[in-house]
Formats: C-alpha cells, sequence, structure tokens
C-alpha cells in the first residue's frame, strides 16, 4: 500500500434542494476526495481554512485516515459556498460564493509530503495545480481533476497542466467544451493527445466512460432509489479512483478498471445524505459489497 496526496479546496456550504435545507455544512474538493481517499490508503491533505471552521470536521479528517499537517489555518472565514439544487437534482444554481481565505491560497507542501507517490490534483485553478507539482519529487501517477469555470477562463493553463498528468477527470459537458467536439468519445481521444495517458469522462447518473491507449472501460453508476445531496459526487469518485490506486500500488489498466468502480460506489454513497453524513458511516466492506453488486448487476 501507498499513500496519496490531495490538494484542493476546502469550504463550508449551505446547500438548499426541494426537500431540505442546511447551513454550514462541511464541502470543497479536497475534504471530499480526502475522505473518499481515506478509505483505502492513508492520505494527505492540503488547503487553507478560516478561524470560523469547525474543529469537529478537522477531527473528521484525522477519523477518516486523513494527515492534516497541510492543512492551513489563516486569519478571517473559510471559503463559502451557497447553491440550490432544482428537483431534477443534475440542475443546481449557485447563489454565493465567498472565497475569503481562499482568495489568497497558494498551496505549500509539508516536506513529509513531497515525496507522496499518487497526487490528486482537486478541484482548483490549474495554475495552483501546477505549482503543487513543481514541489513533488518522483510521482508514480498524478491525476486532476477540473471544471467548466477553468475552461472558460484559465484555458491556457489548462492545457499546459494536462501535459504533465497522467490522467485528467471531466465530465462529458466539459469534455465538449475543452475540446470543441459534440462526440464525447472523440473528445476523450482529443484529450488524450493533448498530453495525458488516460481519460476518465464522467457522464453523472449514466455512469463513466476511462479512455486509454488499451481502449475503453464503460462505468455504470450504482442505481439508487433516492438522491438527497449530489454535492461532491465527483470530487469523491476523483477520491476513491485515486485510493484504490494507492492500495494496489499500481496503476495498469486492469487496475485502473478496479479503481473507477470503486470510486463510483464511494460517490454512490455520498449522494445518499448531504455532505458527508453517509460517509461518516460506512466501511470499506460497505464499498467492497456495492463493488461486488455493480459487477453482478453488469455481467452478461
Amino acid at each position: 500500500m501507498s499513500s496519496v496526496l490531495v490538494v484542493g479546496s476546502v469550504a463550508l456550504d449551505n446547500i438548499k434542494t426541494p426537500k431540505e435545507d442546511h447551513k454550514n455544512l462541511l464541502g470543497g474538493s479536497a475534504s471530499y476526495s480526502s475522505v473518499a481517499a481515506g478509505f483505502f490508503a492513508p492520505t494527505k491533505m492540503v488547503g487553507v481554512i478560516g478561524e470560523d471552521f469547525p474543529k469537529e470536521y478537522v477531527e473528521l479528517f484525522n477519523s477518516k485516515n486523513v494527515d492534516t499537517e497541510g492543512l492551513v489555518t489563516e486569519k478571517g472565514k473559510t471559503f463559502t459556498w451557497s447553491g440550490e439544487y432544482e428537483i431534477n437534482m443534475n440542475n443546481r444554481k449557485t447563489i454565493s460564493v465567498d472565497l475569503n481565505v481562499f482568495e489568497t491560497f497558494m498551496p505549500h507542501l509539508p516536506a513529509s509530503y513531497r515525496s507522496t507517490p499518487y497526487i490528486l490534483l482537486a478541484n482548483i485553478a490549474p495554475s495552483l495545480q501546477s505549482h503543487v507539482l513543481s514541489q513533488i519529487d518522483s510521482p508514480k501517477f498524478i491525476i486532476a481533476d477540473t471544471m467548466d469555470l477553468w475552461i472558460q477562463i484559465a484555458k491556457d493553463d489548462l492545457h499546459k497542466l494536462v501535459k504533465q498528468v497522467d490522467m485528467l477527470i471531466l465530465n462529458d459537458s466539459e469534455a465538449r467544451d475543452f475540446t470543441g467536439l459534440d462526440n464525447i468519445i472523440k473528445a476523450g481521444h482529443e484529450i488524450m493527445k493533448m498530453g495525458p495517458r488516460y481519460v476518465v469522462i464522467k457522464k453523472g447518473e449514466h455512469g463513466a466512460i476511462l479512455f486509454g491507449k488499451e481502449g475503453y472501460f464503460l462505468a455504470p453508476a450504482f442505481p439508487l432509489d433516492e438522491v438527497k445531496d449530489p454535492t461532491g459526487a465527483g470530487d469523491c469518485f476523483a477520491g476513491g479512483l485515486m485510493g484504490y490506486l494507492a492500495q494496489a500500488d499500481k496503476h495498469d489498466f486492469e487496475t485502473l478498471k478496479k479503481a473507477v468502480i470503486h470510486g463510483t460506489v464511494v460517490a454512490s454513497y455520498n449522494v445518499e445524505a448531504f455532505s458527508m453524513r453517509r460517509l461518516k458511516e460506512i466501511t470499506i466492506q460497505d464499498i467492497s459489497h456495492r463493488a461486488n453488486l455493480i459487477k453482478t448487476y453488469s455481467s452478461f
């Protein structure tokens, strides 16, 4: 087993759905990704929080195999995001974003973090993701996650970043925007030409596609009766995927396929409750059980 380094945002979320409304929930790309990775392997988190960040959330990280030496507290308030979901949980709108201490975030890796072999650059500006890579010694595997905002306002930086990573993760609409291609199969191949050996295109409730020189892997989503809060699902997917790779300590195509399934499973648990309340309850045995169910459901 090896270890994972996660760099991204740590936030307090205010989330409203047609049925519920919650304030000051634990959120952020680094938060979700780190907890997801921690199910499989020791995980080191780099992020910034304000003086208002609840201690119970730091205790949650530590209880989930997450080292928080790289979680820095700055004077001021924690990054806060407020959003509202429609009845169709695929649709949401941002009500407000208060960057607070995150506005000046410049990730600095503790010396003990720099030799971590598996690097997950969770969803932050691609220039910051590249800054992290400049501090890393001899990584085995690097994953970068991204979003539509960076494709719109920092596309050149994103192009530079993808040349340095082993895998890029993005959703189907982002893949189309990034490449200018409507067909996501063509888009996946086009992104691979930009640099990464592997690409994962997420399709929400319809699963994900893994692209590699070895071919494709079509991963189904786990069928759920109810989705309560989709926030952080993509981050949990990336974290679970990377955590599984670190646990296996290899990244051939067969291992990557299994990692995609385990990332899918962690994400499926996450959306069953607000914030990380569901992730607090489950165990690695629960994850393995649901992964086996996906194998059963999709075999023919």
